[in-house]
């Protein structure tokens, strides 16, 4: 390396360089870095609340309408976790969205459907339907409850993990049990059931994870992360 090369390291024109926007032409969703996700948006998109980090041009920010999903769904919105709020983007420009660092995936829904957890939802395309729900038994269980958004359709949707996610296949033959506070989605085919092994529960209090465990059987998958999320009730 020449002297020159070394002169150049660090300075202000070659950190801007490195770290600047780049467009990569990948449509409206873009991986501008493994942790942050880029919208080029000429419409509206549906974000997790508080995901935004900056953005570009002309866009609306819009609380989810306590009416969105009808009465029911305001009657939900009393005790909703933090992690299944949601924010209406709406205008063009760039915008830019993360979650505590965590990673971004992309996934395309083809007249398909899968169920995010709550907290682990970013964006969706306004082409997917949606709704949110709880799953039962699971409230007086876990802090904050156990949310989860359920997306059917076609369209783009990100979600986020911390650290790298790993998906199970589940068949009849072999069903997958998670700890709910690792579990970050799986496949609308499959319906969870709440197993609770009552020795682990009596032997490590109700705050174990291994005290609830989420049973999957059919066919369909189930994604994981190596890391317990763990959720917290709004005041």
């Amino acid at each position: 390396m020449s002297t020159a090369d070394i002169d150049n390291r660090y300075t202000l024109r070659e950190f801007v360089e490195q770290t600047r926007q780049r467009d990569r032409g990948q449509g409206i969703f873009e991986m501008e870095s493994a942790r942050l996700l880029e919208v080029n948006l000429n419409g509206m998109v549906w974000t997790k609340m508080g995901s935004m980090v900056s953005y570009l041009g002309n866009i609306k920010f819009e609380r989810e309408g306590v009416f969105e999903k009808g009465l029911g769904g305001f009657l939900k919105k009393a005790v909703t976790g933090e992690g299944a709020k949601l924010t209406k983007a709406s205008g063009q420009g760039r915008l830019y969205l993360a979650d505590y660092g965590k990673k971004v995936q992309i996934l395309k829904l083809e007249n398909e459907a899968i169920v995010v957890n709550g907290n682990d939802i970013l964006a969706f395309e306004p082409t997917v339907e949606w709704d949110i729900k709880m799953m039962k038994r699971v409230s007086s269980m876990l802090a904050g409850g156990l949310f989860q958004v359920n997306l059917q359709g076609s369209g783009l949707v990100a979600i986020t993990t911390h650290y790298e996610p790993l998906t199970l296949v589940v068949t009849p033959d072999n069903p997958v049990y998670t700890d709910p506070n690792a579990t970050v989605a799986w496949s609308g085919t499959l319906e969870p059931n709440l197993r609770t092994d009552v020795s682990l529960k009596t032997f490590f209090g109700r705050g174990s994870g291994e005290s609830f465990q989420m049973e999957f059987r059919g066919n369909g998958f189930v994604v994981i992360q190596p890391y317990e999320e763990f959720y917290h009730a709004e005041a």
